[in-house]
């Protein structure tokens, strides 16, 4: 009986090995061998990515815009635009929903662009933004798109901005305006923003333009253009107030909707640091010196920044390797080989190429530069914790990706913990361990009978000192590199998202000053402290009060100072002596489908009653008489019977008053 039973088990060890040594064969060779089903389904959806894998060249586009993108780095579409692209090159009415940070810019630039016609200067394409600072980097982002496009004109238009300029331009020709809609309404009722041979339409960020109150502009502008015109609509919401737009104005559109993929592993161990105070090139090198890892993927956004990191490191004397698009595949094949057989243990990527990637020694992903998408960064962190095997990702965070993280972290339903980047001090113990381990690594080395025999000889003369010879011995060894970091330098700074902008709780209870923060570049123009109606509670963000108070306002942005937000107002900073009738404007503006009601903010109201009363109800007044015979700009030709728009701000609506000189000349930012 255990004589059988020994057969069974050599029968049954045999199969192992067998079946392990076709697995290994599998890896290297690439061919189909007896695994299990479930790593056999897991290397079949592995090429099924790589055969699905779709390259902007697989999407029709414009030759000289594929020029432009491959001059930007960038390789693959990201979802919102491989599904968008190809309806928009076909005529189709769209209809996105998609987060920001997306690539929703190129979505709708790209196609729109490969159909300009490039013989005509009229306004072939306008794009409608919520605020001056999207419409300035959708223009900014059209231009470099068609930077190999000849007699190309981009031009943005918003509230603030000196007319005379714009219409200028307007005059001079641009195939492609985008704008605010306070601002385009103006200039096509002026008769300067001629709508009749326009083709296509782009209303972006829809939602922001409805939590702004421009939903009724949006749609008189729509209605001035012609009726064959095409219309890309771009939301990351589809309230029903878009939805019924989409409805009434889109002709059969294709919806797009790009759920994304949240799952990440709970094996891998996420973080963050703050890029603030340090190089990200100095921070990685910290912590490709620090960090425990076997191997390590540091992805990048594109294949120029992909080998501008490479090259940086290998100046620093790290060992590494780039892998991105334009490198031969069968070079790919042997980068990976040599990443899983151990010869190489740090790799620089782009996105592209983690698709289908799968190497055990993977402890380690860091996200050198955020990616655009919640999916791209589930999908960058899924190489490492695969098969129950614990990991680590690290990602880079600049102030300005706050809100990326956030999406990333609510998308996930996992929170991403800061890290502290390595002092100094821990550098220095970790090269003292690591210079340990080499030394006493080198004496179970069987030759050194003849070093022996050397050191023997000198320590014989007596002229040297054990520890001396040996110290000496150790910085040869080291090539005049130095071992520890000087202590002395300064350290990176050690701080979180919350740190930063401050708790929302903290600053929820905390009481705010009366007292305005100059302006940096303006430091002369007297300013005071307002306060608006919304708050966090509101999901009010800086930028959208910005965008009403300039759009609305018409206050150039750069006179807009200070902004804190509370749980159920913000505070804002303006320019001292705001006319009545800009405040009678700004009040009934809407922010997140709330009126701003905005007046002067004081920390501490004062009481009305006596007489010391009356002088704190005179000076709380916002509109004080004697503020405004102050005011140090003289209103040309104000209006004695001040006639005040009887228009409805019904559903978000505000129709402006715009019969205003420009008087900007003494240096305060009110247009009159």
């Amino acid at each position: 009986m255990s004589k059988s039973l020994d057969n069974i088990n050599e029968q049954a060890i045999e199969d192992v090995i067998n079946k392990l040594q076709n697995f290994e064969e599998t890896v290297v060779k690439k061919e189909e061998s007896d695994i299990e089903p479930e790593e056999l389904n897991e290397e079949q959806t592995k090429s099924e990515e790589q055969e699905n894998l779709v390259l902007f060249s697989d999407l029709g586009l414009d030759e000289d815009v594929l020029r432009a993108i491959k001059d930007l780095g960038f390789e693959t579409p990201s979802p919102i635009q491989e599904r968008s692209i190809g309806p928009l090159l076909d005529g189709h009415d769209i209809l996105g929903q998609a987060q920001t940070g997306t690539g929703k810019t190129a979505a709708f630039g790209l196609p729109l662009l490969s159909r300009v016609d490039r013989k005509a200067t009229h306004t072939q394409i306008l794009i409608l933004a919520p605020t001056r600072e999207l419409a300035i980097q959708v223009a900014e982002a059209c231009q470099s798109f068609a930077k190999y496009i000849p007699h190309f004109n981009v031009l943005p238009i918003y509230g603030g901005a000196s007319y005379e300029v714009q219409v200028k331009a307007l005059n001079k020709g641009a195939q492609v305006v985008v704008g605010t809609p306070g601002r385009v309404m103006d200039m096509i009722k002026r008769g300067k923003l001629k709508l009749d041979k326009l083709s296509s339409l782009v209303l972006d960020e829809a939602d922001e333009m409805l939590r702004m109150g421009f939903i009724e502009d949006v749609e008189w502008i729509i209605e001035q253009c012609p009726e064959d015109r095409q219309i890309a609509l771009f939301s990351a919401t589809m309230p029903d107030v878009i939805k019924r737009v989409a409805k009434q104005y889109l002709n059969s559109p294709i919806e797009v909707k790009i759920a994304s993929k949240t799952t990440t592993a709970t094996t891998v161990r996420q973080r963050y640091w703050l890029v603030s105070g340090l190089h990200k090139i100095d921070a990685l090198t910290r912590l490709l010196e620090v960090e425990p890892y076997d191997a390590l993927i540091i992805f990048t956004r594109t294949k120029t920044e992909a080998e501008e990191l490479t090259n940086r490191l290998l100046a620093r004397g790290h060992s590494c390797e780039a892998l991105h698009g334009d490198i031969p595949q069968k070079i790919r094949e042997k980068t990976i080989e040599r990443l899983k057989n151990g010869q190489l243990d740090v790799l620089v990527a782009t996105d592209v190429a983690a698709r289908g990637l799968d190497v055990d020694r993977i402890t380690h992903v860091v996200n050198y530069d955020i990616p655009y998408d919640p999916e791209s960064y589930v999908h960058r962190i899924g190489r490492t914790g695969r098969a129950g095997r614990t990991g680590d990702a690290i990602l880079f965070v600049s102030p300005k990706d706050r809100r990326m993280l956030r999406l990333i972290e609510h998308t996930t339903k996992q929170p991403i913990e800061p890290m502290k980047m390595p002092t100094n001090q821990d550098i220095n113990k970790h090269r003292v361990m690591e210079f340990k381990k080499k030394l006493l690594a080198s004496l179970a080395d069987d030759d050194l009978g003849q070093y022996q025999e050397l050191i023997a000889e000198i320590l014989a003369e007596g002229t040297v000192d054990a520890v001396d010879l040996c110290a000496a011995l150790a910085k040869m060894v080291k090539g005049g590199e130095p071992l520890f970091i000087d202590e002395s330098q300064p350290e990176p700074k050690q701080s979180s998202i919350e740190e930063l902008g401050g708790s929302r709780r903290d600053k929820a209870k905390k009481v705010p000053s009366s007292e305005p923060v100059p302006l940096k570049d303006f430091p002369d123009i007297k300013m005071e402290r307002y306060r608006v109606a919304v708050g966090y509670k509101d999901g009010v963000k800086p930028g959208q009060i910005v965008g009403a108070i300039a759009n609305e306002g018409d206050i150039e942005s750069q006179y807009i100072g200070n902004i804190d937000i509370y749980e159920t107002f913000a505070t804002v900073d303006l320019p001292e002596g705001m006319p009545a009738d800009t405040m009678d404007i700004l009040k009934k503006a809407r922010v997140c489908g709330r009126a701003l009601e905005i007046r002067k903010y004081y920390a501490d109201r004062p009481s009305f009653g006596g007489r010391e009363g009356r002088r704190n109800r005179e000076r709380f007044d916002d509109n004080s008489s004697k503020e405004r015979r102050n005011h140090p700009v003289r209103r040309e030709g104000e209006r004695s019977n001040s006639k005040k728009s009887n228009a409805s701000h019904d559903n978000g609506s505000q129709k402006r008053s715009r019969n205003k000189k420009n008087s900007l000349g003494r240096g305060v930012p009110f247009n009159f």
